[in-house]
């Protein structure tokens, strides 16, 4: 996935350790829930994120194993 996406996880991620660091200081339950949450929604979108990665390797190995290319037509080969 692209970059923009890792980094947007990753802001989401802090934002969310952050309110939840900013609600254990001030004894406010619920802001610290909702910042667990956050980061918690956060981390689950970055397992999505290097899932489909990891994915992606997987069939970019086997295109090189097969000698094939990502953009190739299997139509057009003969």
């Amino acid at each position: 996935m692209g970059i923009g996406d890792k980094a947007k996880n990753k802001a989401e991620e802090l934002a969310g350790k952050a309110k939840a660091a900013a609600g254990d200081a001030t004894d406010n339950r619920d802001l610290e829930a909702e910042g667990r949450v956050q980061e918690s929604k956060a981390d689950v979108k970055q397992a999505g994120e290097n899932l489909k990665d990891s994915g992606d390797d997987v069939a970019d190995a086997l295109r090189s194993a097969s000698g094939a290319t990502k953009f190739e037509d299997p139509d057009t080969r003969r």
